[in-house]
């Protein structure tokens, strides 16, 4: 008779630490302490709030990542929730200290930045995963499942939207958003840029045309964009903060409990050449096998069956196994750097009315 094996031991659970207590890095740290993977270890911001926050979670509050990691027995993981022009140099703190780092998006405030972490990372053995949590969707999965599956034949063109409505007080509390640099496509459109290049591939060359017709703001409140890909495929957004819609993708989604949802609208449509798929709805129309494609055949419909869960809880996840050294980065410093092109790349489209080229990583 054959002994039983062993028990394994527990793995011991990975020791976070949450830099920035704004409202992400507090999201980011009710979250670990809901894990079952890891532990909020610490609080890094010098803000009397960030005190009384760190005080109220139980754990030590540090006023800046040097002092953090000068702790002998410092964390083992660190999520940067700091401001943008913060984000590579406390990420490459965290490398040179060898702590693997969630850097919230966009990973750096300017392309030459992020080049230089890049360099950084690539020149390391760093663990290093860039906070665009909306690649952990299962919508997003499974919509990618069904175009790898060859369901829709050869993608041709995509349309999507960001349309939503940005209250007064939103603009009351930052008034740097009224400013240039504080308008939907610096903040809220690399969100769409890292769900449409996990689609449709590499973006190649934009063009854009932006208005502020609407707030009279210093910035833009609504940009359209044409985009082209290197497959071929061409596709068109449209964004707004001022529209009286839900055709976005927190208000559709249903991931986002903070949000209202609509279930009946979508924000992607995907059209390839043997059907099309509507997201998040996740209708499907497509052209049964071996019938003839034509605008005078019926096509058949259906609805791809999938998950709604929160992508910020399974983003945690994935950092903890990339942390344990048991996954790559779903979302490298690279796939950060090409995201953060492509929305500059629609900025100088806007401001020049010139087609811009956007060179492909390497």
């Amino acid at each position: 008779m054959n002994a039983a094996p062993a028990p394994q031991p527990a793995q011991r659970p990975i020791r976070v630490a949450v830099a920035g207590a704004g409202l992400i890095g507090r999201r980011h740290a009710e979250l670990v302490r809901q894990s079952g993977e890891c532990v909020l270890a610490a609080i890094v911001d010098p803000s009397p709030a960030a005190a009384a926050f760190a005080d109220g979670a139980g754990v030590p509050r540090f006023g800046s990542l040097a002092e953090l990691l000068a702790q002998q027995d410092k964390s083992d993981a660190v999520i940067l929730a700091t401001p943008n022009h913060l984000h590579v140099a406390n990420a490459i703190e965290c490398i040179d200290a060898g702590v693997a780092v969630l850097v919230e998006k966009p990973v750096a405030h300017t392309v030459e930045e992020a080049e230089r972490l890049l360099q950084h990372v690539e020149g390391s053995e760093a663990r290093v995963l860039v906070g665009h949590h909306r690649a952990h969707s299962p919508i997003l999965a499974k919509a990618r499942e069904v175009i790898q599956q060859g369901a829709l034949g050869h993608i041709v063109a995509v349309t999507g939207s960001a349309l939503f409505y940005k209250p007064e007080n939103y603009f009351e509390e930052g008034a740097w958003r009224t400013r240039l640099g504080g308008g939907p496509i610096l903040i809220n459109l690399i969100h769409e840029i890292g769900n449409l290049r996990s689609l449709c591939g590499e973006i190649v060359s934009v063009q854009a045309a932006t208005s502020n017709a609407t707030r009279g703001f210093e910035v833009e409140d609504t940009a359209v964009m044409l985009l082209r890909f290197a497959s071929g495929a061409l596709g068109t957004f449209i964004l707004s903060d001022t529209a009286a819609s839900a055709r976005s993708w927190e208000q559709t989604s249903q991931e986002n409990k903070d949000y209202a949802h609509d279930p009946d609208e979508d924000c992607y449509g995907l059209v390839g050449t043997q059907g099309s798929l509507s997201v998040p709805t996740m209708q499907l129309k497509s052209f049964a096998p071996g019938q003839q494609r034509s605008w005078y055949e019926a096509m058949t419909s259906a609805v791809v069956e999938g998950e709604r869960l929160d992508p910020l809880a399974l983003q945690l996840q994935h950092f903890c196994a990339v942390t344990r050294g048991e996954a790559a980065p779903l979302v490298s410093a690279r796939d950060g750097l090409q995201n953060l092109r492509v929305v500059e790349a629609i900025a100088e489209a806007a401001r020049t009315g010139a087609v811009v080229s956007i060179p492909l990583q390497g």
